[in-house]
């Protein structure tokens, strides 16, 4: 697996890439994108970290699993290619934000979000087509957790989006004394009426920023 990532990142995780689940990553993902259709294209496994640079990181949205589709997947979580129809997940996201700020996004293509500072960053940073979950338990959320620690270690007043139990569990970590930790329900259709819609976290988001001298994101 090509390692092309941003790097003052690569500073931070070097010493995961030469341990040994890594290395079995690696092998796994290679064969893996040699013998099956997986997502995203391998240029954009770590999309997120170079569209986002460590130092520049202000929040970070914590999803799970790329989408499984076809053209969807480009290494942000939630966020799918120009002209790729929203999915739920998204659309329930954009709702809220409308909700929250008085208007809705229009592009599903979040790469606006990351280089303003928004980390976003999937558990798994890679998947076999039309089978969700294909690449978990294979060493990647080790790797994320990673950059999850370095940047609660090493940074201040960033804002963590924890929707839903997954994303919860693999923020338990994080030092709320010195980050804000914004949780919910997920977004997708399946919970957001239970909690996800009127969170206002977006809002939340800014105002914080914005306490702390940060400038804040255009989410719209």
């Amino acid at each position: 697996m090509d390692v092309r990532i941003e790097p003052a990142w690569k500073e931070r995780l070097k010493e995961e890439f030469e341990k040994e689940y890594f290395l079995k990553l690696s092998e796994f993902v290679k064969e893996e994108y040699r013998n099956k259709t997986v997502y995203p294209p391998g240029s954009l496994i770590f999309n997120a970290f170079n569209l986002c640079p460590f130092d520049k990181v202000k929040a970070v949205i914590v999803g799970q699993d790329p989408y499984h589709g076809p053209g969807q997947a480009h290494g942000l979580c939630f966020s799918v290619r120009e002209g790729v129809p929203f999915p739920p997940s998204l659309v329930n996201i954009f709702k809220e934000i409308e909700s929250d700020l008085g208007s809705r996004p229009a592009k599903g293509d979040l790469t606006r979000w990351a280089v303003q500072g928004v980390l976003l960053l999937n558990a798994t940073l890679t998947v076999r087509a039309d089978m969700a979950g294909s690449h978990q338990r294979k060493g990647w959320e080790e790797f994320t957790d990673s950059a999850i620690t370095a940047l609660n270690r090493e940074k201040e007043n960033l804002v963590f989006f924890l929707w839903g139990n997954y994303a919860q569990k693999k923020g338990e970590s994080i030092d709320r004394s010195r980050h804000l930790v914004l949780e919910s329900v997920h977004p997708s259709p399946l919970s957001a009426s239970r909690g996800f819609f009127g969170n206002r976290h977006f809002s939340k988001c800014n105002d914080y920023l914005a306490a702390h001298g940060i400038g804040t994101i255009e989410w719209r």
